[in-house]
C-alpha cells in the first residue's frame, strides 16, 4: 500500500465533483445515447470528476444491472477527459462487487453511500466500510457521510485500518457540526467534499471543504465552475454571487424534504431539450403548473 500515495484522487475531489442523472428511454430503460450525450456536455463544459451511480442519477432505483451499465457507459465517455468516483452501496457483497466492478474498469475512486438500514452503529459503520476499502485497496474510498450522529473518531480508526479512505462527501446540512468532525478526525488527513452541493459550499468551504458536489453541473457546468473558482480565491462575496443565482433553482430541488432534488435537475434538463423528464418511483415529475419555473430559470443562466 505505501507506494499508493492517491494524489491524482485527491486532487480529483478538491474539485466540482459532478453527479450526472440516469436519463430514461420512452419505454423506461436507461437512455444510453441520451446518457452519453449529457456526459459529453458536461465534460465538454470543463469538469473532470464525475460519479455514476449517485443519487443523483437515481442510484436507489436502478437494477445491479442498470447500475454496472452506467458505471460502464460513464468509464467509456470520459475515457482520460476525467476522474471516476463510482457510487457503490446496498449489501456488502453488493457493494464489494461493484467496487470490484470499478476497479476492473478503470475507475480510480468508489464512493461508499450512507448504508440504509435501520440500525446504524457506529462500530458498525467502520465494519461496514472497512470490508469495502479492503476489497479494493489500489482504489480511493470515499464514505459518503450523512449521519450526524457518527464521531469524526470514528472515521481516523477507519482510515487507520484503510490508507485508502482518502476523502469524505459530507452531507450533514450543519456547517458547525462539519467544522467539528473534520476536525476531530483529521483536517489535514482527508479531501473533504461538501456533498450537499452548491448551497453549502461556501460555508463549508469556509470551514476546510476544498470540493463540493452538484447536480446542477448536468444543466450548467459554467455555474459550478465559476463558484468552485471564487471559492478557492476565497473570494466569499464573488462565491456568493454565484450562490444568489441559483438559489431558486436548490430551493425548487430541497423542497419537501427534498422529494424534487432529481426530478428538476430533469425538469431543466428537459426544458433545454437534452433528455426527457422522466423518474422512477419514488421520485415523481413535477406538477404542469411547476414546470414553467424551473424552465425560466435554466434559460436565464448563460448556457
Amino acid at each position: 500500500m505505501s507506494s499508493v500515495t492517491f494524489e491524482t484522487q485527491r486532487a480529483a475531489l478538491a474539485d466540482v465533483v459532478a453527479i450526472p442523472v440516469t436519463p430514461f428511454a420512452e419505454d423506461g430503460s436507461v437512455d444510453q445515447d441520451a446518457h452519453r450525450a449529457l456526459l459529453r456536455r458536461v465534460l465538454d463544459g470543463g469538469i473532470t470528476t464525475l460519479t455514476p451511480n449517485g443519487n443523483t442519477g437515481e442510484f436507489y432505483a436502478l437494477t445491479p444491472e442498470e447500475r454496472r451499465l452506467v458505471t460502464e457507459l460513464t468509464v467509456e465517455e470520459a475515457g482520460d477527459r476525467a476522474t471516476l468516483l463510482v457510487g457503490v452501496g446496498h449489501d456488502l457483497p453488493t457493494a464489494i462487487a461493484s467496487a470490484r466492478h470499478a476497479r476492473d474498469l478503470g475507475a480510480a475512486m468508489v464512493m461508499v453511500h450512507q448504508p440504509v438500514h435501520p440500525y446504524v452503529s457506529a462500530a458498525g459503520w467502520v465494519d461496514y466500510h472497512r470490508a469495502i476499502a479492503e476489497a479494493v485497496p489500489d482504489l480511493g474510498v470515499v464514505p459518503y457521510l450523512r449521519n450526524a450522529q457518527l464521531p469524526g473518531a470514528r472515521l481516523a480508526e477507519l482510515a487507520d485500518h484503510c490508507p485508502n479512505v482518502i476523502g469524505v462527501k459530507y452531507a450533514v446540512p450543519d456547517a458547525a457540526r462539519f467544522a467539528a468532525f473534520a476536525r476531530d478526525a483529521g483536517l489535514e488527513r482527508f479531501v473533504w467534499v461538501a456533498g450537499l452541493a452548491e448551497p453549502y459550499a461556501p460555508s463549508y468551504f469556509s470551514a476546510g471543504a476544498s470540493g463540493f458536489t452538484s447536480g446542477l453541473v448536468n444543466v450548467a457546468p459554467a455555474v459550478s465552475l465559476n463558484m468552485i473558482e471564487a471559492l478557492r480565491a476565497g473570494d466569499y462575496p464573488a462565491a456568493m454571487k454565484v450562490w444568489e443565482q441559483i438559489r431558486r433553482f436548490e430551493e425548487l430541488r430541497a423542497a419537501h424534504g427534498n422529494a424534487n432534488n432529481v426530478t428538476v435537475v430533469k425538469e431543466a434538463l428537459a426544458a433545454l431539450g437534452l433528455c426527457r423528464r422522466d423518474v422512477r418511483p419514488p421520485s415523481r415529475p413535477l406538477p404542469e403548473d411547476e414546470r414553467a419555473e424551473v424552465a425560466a430559470v435554466a434559460a436565464g443562466w448563460s448556457l
